[in-house]
């Protein structure tokens, strides 16, 4: 403890019997990182960076959204259209200026992923694809570095610890052991489809603040092999075990060249063979050929398309349908991300494989906040 103003801005934590100086010298020397400046990164790394963590790593390529602020509480609306990592990073060194913030804005990927987890302690999770969370997962494993692990959807969270060794069991745990394979992409909605109560990240995010806080001064029972769920609209909390799976590294690349060599994208299913059109090409030939377009949204879903024609086939009855869909020119599906289009267009290829069959990418969502939505409004 340098100074007596870091006393006074860490008393309260300080005086806590479990915890004192000794925790707090810890947390000062600690290096945590945090993948993704979203829903759950923006709580957990206030609370980090108010506990004193010597060293925050950021990392997140995109930028702010007006969508986003519904729970993204570090930003505010001048903050649109800048990047989440360096926004989040001038906010935490004006809120406490005494710890060291590095950014990182470039996309985590199986080329730089091994070396910017490496310098850290412990790796927080916050991303929303399982594509990332498979590669974040390995690269702890092979660093031999705590992941704390965080996800929300709906009304509903989770928060565990993995590849942390539990003191009396000896068992060590990951992200594969919980799910060893990953959902159909079509079958895994994210928040941009499915929505979110927006204080549920703040309330995971905080958790997994916690996590990485009990890890680093050695105070309490973190979640070690333990998924903790929550339910926010009946404050339920329930905890299960993970227990290793019968070949838990089977998949696990053991080499740093192997890791690189991984395509975790086809192997979360991001990777396809099915034609997408892009927006601008969409508006182009919606416009000059007479063409069908298929929602396959669910009859309640927003928003709304009043722009232009659309036949709408959910996806819940979309194979029953299949036997009435005219294939006598291009067919266009849509969804709300591009995701379930994706199901229904391969359902629809494998019935009529001599159609002309394209996803919308982005889907609605995409066109909705594209140059296209502003002359052409979908209300």
């Amino acid at each position: 403890m340098n100074t007596s103003n870091q006393y006074k801005r860490y008393q309260r934590q300080i005086l806590l019997p479990a915890f004192g100086i000794a925790a707090q010298e810890k947390l000062f020397q600690a290096k945590v990182l945090m993948i993704g400046a979203g829903g759950l990164g923006c709580p957990a790394l206030q609370y980090l960076a108010a506990a004193g963590v010597g060293t925050i790593g950021i990392i997140d390529f995109d930028v702010v959204e007006l969508s986003n602020l519904q729970r993204q509480t570090l930003f505010n609306p001048e903050d649109i259209g800048k990047n989440k990592a360096r926004r989040a990073a001038d906010r935490l060194r004006i809120f406490n200026p005494e710890i060291q913030i590095r950014v990182f804005t470039e996309k985590l990927d199986q080329k730089n992923a091994l070396e910017i987890i490496d310098y850290y302690d412990i790796i927080i999770d916050g991303t929303d694809n399982f594509a990332t969370r498979y590669m974040v997962n390995d690269a702890c494993v092979i660093l031999n570095k705590p992941l704390v692990y965080g996800a929300v959807l709906g009304f509903e969270g989770q928060v565990g610890v993995f590849n942390l060794e539990d003191s009396n069991s000896g068992i060590r745990v990951n992200y594969r052991d919980l799910f060893p394979n990953p959902p159909e992409p079509e079958y895994a909605p994210s928040c941009n489809e499915a929505g979110v109560l927006g204080v549920l990240p703040g309330i995971i995010g905080t958790m997994q603040a916690s996590e990485a806080i009990k890890i680093i001064t050695g105070i309490g029972k973190p979640l070690c092999n333990t998924i903790l769920s929550y339910n926010a609209l009946n404050n339920l909390f329930y905890e299960f075990l993970v227990s290793p799976a019968i070949e838990s590294d089977g998949s696990i690349p053991k080499e740093e060249e192997a890791f690189k060599d991984f395509n975790y994208e086809w192997f979360c299913g991001a990777a396809h063979d099915i034609p997408e059109i892009e927006l601008e090409e969409f508006d182009t030939l919606r416009k000059q050929e007479s063409i069908s377009i298929i929602d396959v949204r669910e009859l309640e879903e927003l928003p709304i398309i009043n722009q232009f024609s659309v036949i709408k086939i959910p996806l819940s009855t979309f194979e029953d349908e299949l036997k009435n869909i005219l294939t006598n020119r291009k067919i266009v599906l849509i969804c709300q991300t591009g995701k379930r289009s994706l199901k229904a267009a391969r359902l629809l290829q494998t019935v009529y494989p001599k159609c002309i069959i394209l996803s919308l990418s982005g889907g609605i969502l995409g066109w909705e906040e594209s140059e296209f939505f502003e002359t052409n409004p979908i209300k």
